[in-house]
């Protein structure tokens, strides 16, 4: 099974609309690492872990298979972007103090990724998957965009959309396992900040492909008349998963 790209179609405004990680999920991963030398963060899209990453290690290598992603990956002096999926051949065997993978390990084909972690890490080394799922604003905003999420464009999530929706929990995991910090996405953002995000969704790419027409048009009118004045605060829980190399 080959990496399952979703995103390409859509990358710019993936680039633009998605939610940054938290910078303290970043700092614990980095003191939970046995160095700060080298880290490799996997299915990197437009960068957005590696850059955060490489306030805390000396280098860090970015793996992405989609060249349209890449080619919105954000610059750092300290971050080498490799267009490659599970493995990282420019990596040398026991070299990596941590590894990362957010909101793309249930993309993967995770033997073949797991085996390149398990060569990669040096022991003691730390691997960290995470994911988020819908976002929580208020209960009648929730409830609107759970009606387009599993009406319009429920057909058009591919099967592999459930992990996320279940934290992880049910995701193969070959390493032994740590507790993953806790940690949740915070953002203040405007009606159109919000629309953006939900223009991001892969199923709703696929949909407008298939149908040419918008299932976000309906919602983003509903949304505000729900919305009110000035930006609301919008909030994504992560889960994840976290192995240490024996």
């Amino acid at each position: 099974m080959s990496f399952k790209d979703h995103f390409s179609t859509q990358a710019a405004t993936y680039a633009k609309a998605r939610p940054t990680y938290p910078a303290g999920l970043f700092a614990e991963l980095a003191r939970l690492a046995p160095g700060k030398t080298l880290a490799w963060d996997a299915g990197t899209g437009n960068g957005q872990a590696a850059v955060a990453l490489a306030g805390h290690f000396t280098r860090v290598v970015a793996t992405e298979p989609s060249a349209a992603q890449l080619e919105q990956a954000t610059p750092h002096p300290r971050v080498t972007y490799h267009q490659s999926a599970e493995t990282a051949p420019v990596l040398g065997d026991a070299s990596v103090d941590l590894v990362t993978v957010a909101q793309a390990a249930h993309w993967f084909d995770r033997p073949k990724f797991y085996a390149e972690v398990k060569r990669v890490l040096r022991p003691g080394g730390v691997v960290a998957l995470w994911t988020y799922g819908l976002s929580t604003i208020s209960a009648e905003i929730d409830a609107a965009v759970m009606r387009v999420y599993n009406g319009p464009i429920g057909p058009y999530w591919p099967p592999e959309r459930r992990h996320p929706e279940t934290g992880y929990r049910e995701l193969d995991f070959g390493f032994p396992e740590r507790p993953f910090p806790a940690a949740a996405m915070e953002l203040d953002w405007t009606l159109g900040d919000f629309v953006g995000y939900l223009r991001s969704w892969s199923a709703v790419a696929r949909f407008i492909k298939d149908r040419g027409t918008d299932p976000i048009a309906p919602l983003a009118q509903e949304l505000a008349l729900l919305w009110g004045e000035g930006p609301r605060k919008v909030r994504w829980p992560l889960a994840g998963r976290l192995g240490v190399q024996k």
